[in-house]
């Protein structure tokens, strides 16, 4: 998802990430090294930390791929989803599905005594983390750098060119002393989203453990392709059975998502008509000159570079062709869903603006939904973001409502009648090689669904 524009940038101060060294990980153990184990019974190891978890999933390259035909758009996914299946089951979790398409379900019983007075009637509470990493850097090869943040400008030691800037990035400030993970500069980090991943298997681990606090029912999916607008195309909610959920696919510490951008996606194509160019007076069509001449009609002031909060765009975002055919996609996002209309009518008349420039071109224009802003499916459920904010001040930090300039897998499966906000999970510049974590914030996400789960039995309580 789109990030706030960057602020004005200072001299780059010699502050050079180390490579882990104490953060350093061990294999993941695969299914046959893992033996399930009833529920709640102890294993002889300490619980996995969040942050050792983190470190191991970011190895594993899930990024994911636009415009393939199947879900998920890439098999490198399936290799994480095996992992998770495994260790869930592993932890004693009874009902553990991974089906064809990479989506994997958990279901955890209650563990309320009898007598209790919320016994039976707490909500099913679902909680929700995407696979796939963007296709918009690479995700192969991950190094992840864990380092105690000193303050300045971060250059990271496999691109010195890549510097994480502090006048870029204010929430640097609140980590001076605290451990932060960054990639080496050559790839994406992968906070996006397997920090919501590594929340929830370190969540699930605490309730699988003699001594879990009391909760209600839980509900675990882990889904692909959310980068590539697939995440939900095959998710089962009759299979998922929750009432209400949470995605754990937010950035820095305490920020609370309960709206997103409504989102189209818009496809130009131009048909011209080639011919070798000594030959071409009065014959050829060239299809990229018509397609550049709709590109530089685009306001610029509609643009994701020039807007920021609750402002709409229109997002040109990969171009391809030669004489004979030239397409064009762009991504349309408004937070008011009937600015959709307004924008693809803009586009409309750019068109027809351009056509008369080419005769013998021909110009097309196809527009698709992509995802709807989940505010007024939300509010059908007030008790859903209510439990949320409550959750996270318990947690020991002041909730921060924020518009997503994007989309999660909660737009859509709040759509679909499951209300869905979305939480942080202490990841900051996702999609690409600036993006850091911070492990305070991965702890505090942590702390904030762990405490969420309380508040509903509370709620469920007469």
């Amino acid at each position: 998802m789109p990030r706030r524009p960057a602020r004005a940038t200072r001299p780059v101060t010699k502050h050079v990430t180390r490579p882990v060294t104490k953060h350093v990980t061990r294999p993941a153990a695969g299914p046959a090294a893992r033996r399930a184990r009833p529920a709640g019974k102890a294993t002889a190891r300490p619980p996995e930390a969040a942050l050792d978890r983190f470190l191991r999933y970011v190895r594993i390259d899930t990024q994911s791929a636009e415009d393939a035909p199947t879900v998920p758009s890439t098999a490198r996914q399936l290799e994480l989803a095996r992992l998770l299946a495994a260790e869930l089951e592993a932890l004693g979790v009874p009902r553990v599905r991974l089906d064809a398409h990479g989506y994997v379900m958990a279901a955890i019983p209650e563990n309320l005594p009898p007598g209790h007075p919320a016994r039976g009637k707490v909500a099913r509470v679902g909680l929700v983390a995407h696979l796939d990493t963007s296709p918009s850097a690479s995700g192969a090869n991950v190094r992840p750098q864990v380092l105690t943040y000193r303050g300045g400008d971060l250059v990271l030691p496999g691109a010195p060119s890549v510097v994480i800037r502090a006048a870029e990035n204010p929430a640097l400030a609140a980590e001076i002393g605290r451990t932060i993970v960054t990639s080496d500069g050559t790839t994406l980090l992968g906070a996006d989203d397997k920090a919501g991943i590594a929340v929830i298997m370190a969540l699930v681990e605490e309730l699988m453990r003699p001594g879990a606090p009391l909760h209600g029912p839980v509900r675990v999916a882990f889904t692909p392709d959310e980068e590539v607008g697939k995440g939900t195309s095959h998710f089962d909610l009759k299979r998922f059975d929750a009432d209400v959920a949470y995605t754990v696919d937010g950035d820095g510490t305490g920020e609370l998502n309960d709206e997103t951008f409504s989102a189209d996606g818009a496809t130009v194509t131009v048909h011209g008509r080639n011919i070798h160019p000594g030959q071409a007076k009065g014959i050829m069509v060239n299809a990229l000159k018509a397609l550049a001449d709709v590109i530089v009609r685009l306001p610029r002031e509609l643009s994701p570079e020039a807007t920021e909060g609750h402002q709409p765009f229109i997002h040109p975002h990969g171009a391809s062709g030669e004489e004979a055919h030239a397409s064009l996609k762009l991504l349309l996002r408004d937070f008011d869903t009937a600015g959709l209309a307004r924008q693809r009518a803009l586009l409309e008349r750019i068109l027809e603006e351009v056509r008369p420039l080419h005769p013998g071109a021909r110009l097309e224009l196809a527009v698709t939904e992509s995802y709807r802003n989940m505010k007024a499916g939300l509010a059908r459920e007030p008790r859903v973001t209510q439990a949320l904010e409550t959750a996270t001040r318990r947690a020991g930090v002041e909730p921060r409502w924020v518009p997503i300039r994007g989309g999660t897998d909660g737009s859509r499966l709040t759509a679909m009648g499951l209300p869905t906000p979305n939480l942080f999970a202490g990841g900051h510049n996702f999609h690409g090689p600036t993006e850091w974590l911070s492990a305070h914030g991965l702890e505090t996400s942590l702390a904030t669904v762990r405490q969420l789960l309380q508040v509903w039995v509370e709620l469920s309580a007469p």
